[in-house]
């Protein structure tokens, strides 16, 4: 860290009432952001640091497909580059809905800084491993979505004094999320990809990516998983899961954040606890379609375990981060899981095809 940022840090904090604090370092995640935890009379805060020059723009709302290219991944991909000001929005919408996203008690969008409400350490992940008990957590996992996906999402988050956009989760992303898969694999695995390979795999995602975008109806927290859920059994009904890392939220079909859920890359979430939480929502949501749902959580799950297979390439060879390579198996599990839904067929065979056993590790 450079002496530059750190004063402007502990001059954000003295600003905001925080100078006296005891602050301790917290472990990184892949992203560009840092955290510390602020302890000052017994009392506990997370400060949340996003230098905003280490990310590319994020998508301004009008941007057309060619403009979002040009400004970079983030933009063409609908994410929200790190900037505090979508995850102080973002955070403000969710809490109103009566869900437990952390309050956020100082901020200032322009420098990266905010300091929050400490939601604690008790990750899904953690308190599972402990013995806690899986299915009423994954239970409450459930009523979080179901409660997220019966309140409309608005054009625009505004909480804070930030706005925050909330886009689609459209053609041109998706394309983005897939591809991943067949730039990435091929520099860390012994598989190629020539021009009829990639043509074929173009035909085969472009009817999943309609529906996907068709059906784009509920807020998408879009990192919905073990490591991003905290569980707080002291609240009640879905506020017992605490919500963090939500700032890259979109408008997507509602299968979207199923599958973070369920298709979890750092966990094996046994066929049970699946099969249990998909029943659990579809009979919370009797509008639905029942075959349809399974048939878009099939699809767009194994589009999702494609980019996620995508980014644990690329944290290995490009970004040095070796041990994400030691959850792709569970990925590829997930993916076999996907593939067995007949309606996939065409997949399968072009994994099939192209991705050999000894890749697939």
């Amino acid at each position: 860290m450079s002496s530059d940022r750190e004063t402007l840090k502990a001059e954000f904090l003295a600003r905001h009432g925080y100078g006296d604090v005891r602050r301790q370092p917290l472990g990184g995640d892949a992203s560009t952001r840092s955290y510390e935890r602020l302890h000052r009379d017994g009392r506990t805060f997370i400060f949340m640091d996003q230098p905003p020059a280490l990310e590319t723009a994020p998508c301004p709302p009008g941007a057309t497909p060619d403009e979002r290219r040009a400004l970079g991944f983030n933009a063409a991909y609908r994410l929200a580059a790190g900037r505090v000001d979508a995850f102080v929005a973002v955070a403000g919408w969710l809490r109103a809905q009566g869900l437990s996203a952390p309050e956020v008690l100082a901020a200032e969008p322009a420098l990266g800084l905010a300091v929050l409400e400490d939601l604690g350490d008790d990750l899904y992940a953690k308190v599972i491993a402990e013995g806690g008990d899986e299915p009423a957590m994954y239970d409450a996992a459930v009523d979080a979505l179901v409660a997220l996906h019966a309140a409309k999402p608005p054009a625009v988050l505004e909480a804070g004094g930030s706005t925050w956009p909330l886009l689609t989760y459209d053609d041109l992303a998706l394309r983005m999320a897939q591809d991943l898969f067949v730039e990435w694999l091929p520099r860390l695995k012994p598989v190629t990809f020539d021009a009829a390979a990639l043509a074929d795999w173009q035909a085969l995602w472009t009817p999943i990516r309609a529906r996907a975008e068709a059906g784009a109806s509920v807020f998408c927290h879009r990192d919905y998983h073990a490591e991003n859920l905290l569980w707080l059994p002291d609240r009640q009904g879905p506020a017992r899961v605490g919500l963090i890392d939500f700032q890259d939220a979109v408008v997507a079909h509602p299968a979207w954040d199923f599958s973070m859920l369920l298709h979890d890359a750092r966990r094996d979430v046994s066929p049970d606890i699946e099969q249990r939480s998909l029943e659990r929502y579809l009979a919370a949501r009797p509008d639905l379609d029942r075959a349809q749902f399974l048939a878009d959580y099939h699809a767009l799950g194994a589009l999702n375990v494609a980019r996620i297979l995508g980014i644990f390439a690329r944290l290995v060879t490009r970004d040095g981060k070796p041990r994400y390579e030691s959850f792709m198996p569970r990925l590829w599990r997930y993916l076999d899981s996907c593939l067995a839904d007949p309606a996939l067929a065409g997949l399968k065979a072009w994994f099939d095809a192209h991705v050999p056993a000894e890749a697939r590790s």
